[in-house]
């Protein structure tokens, strides 16, 4: 459980971050938001990119290992009034599920039944609708990225590299890359409604202590 989950966590700088912290939230208080991208984008174009969605979505990413250059994908759904994040990985039984409000994060097994909580990696949130409020970011143009108009935008990540990320109006991560190499990419997004159940732990699962490195 510990190898595949923390390629997730790694892999997947939306709102987990980890390898991309260009996407790990400033130290501001969790407010939710559901205004329109139009909205945004006098705050979020300026100085520094809307960090946190600011819409129910669901995105498929490739992601590339940063270790061996595998391709890995992943499924990311996000409900902005609760704060709520679901992260399923291809081919695997397990899917993350993180609650901004509650500040944990919990790794459910589909096999074995269990559910394993522990806190979120991050303390805060940016709200939705509010520009990153750490870190320096340069504009460096836009892009488009599975259909999608984005605003490149230059920073480092937790590790000190040089990153590229493109941001949409609303706060989506479309894609993430270091010297030149795309190491993360949205290759299809839904602006949909996200019902509720999708962010529960199924009905019956036992909770076992997080593994350990």
């Amino acid at each position: 459980m510990r190898q595949v989950s923390g390629q997730v966590i790694a892999g997947l700088g939306v709102l987990l971050g980890s390898m991309f912290s260009v996407a790990v939230y400033a130290q501001t208080p969790a407010v939710a938001s559901s205004a329109a991208a139009g909205k945004h984008e006098a705050v979020c174009d300026q100085n520094a990119p809307c960090i946190t969605p600011g819409t129910d979505v669901d995105i498929d990413y490739e992601l590339t290992s940063p270790q061996n250059g595998s391709l890995l994908k992943q499924r990311m759904r996000w409900q902005v009034a609760t704060l709520r994040q679901r992260i399923d990985p291809e081919g695997n039984a397990l899917f993350m599920l993180t609650s901004w409000p509650d500040h944990t994060l919990t790794v459910v097994d589909l096999v074995r039944h269990t559910q394993s909580v522990m806190p979120a990696p991050s303390h805060e949130l940016t709200p939705p609708g509010h520009p990153a409020m750490m870190g320096h970011y340069a504009r460096l143009g836009s892009s488009v990225v599975a259909g999608e108009h984005c605003t490149l935008w230059r920073t480092k990540d937790s590790d000190g590299f040089v990153t590229d990320a493109c941001y949409t109006a609303d706060g989506l991560l479309l894609q993430v890359s270091r010297k030149q190499k795309i190491m993360v990419q949205a290759v299809r997004v839904d602006r949909a409604a996200q019902p509720d159940s999708i962010f529960r732990v199924p009905e019956g699962f036992s909770k076992v202590a997080p593994a350990t490195p």
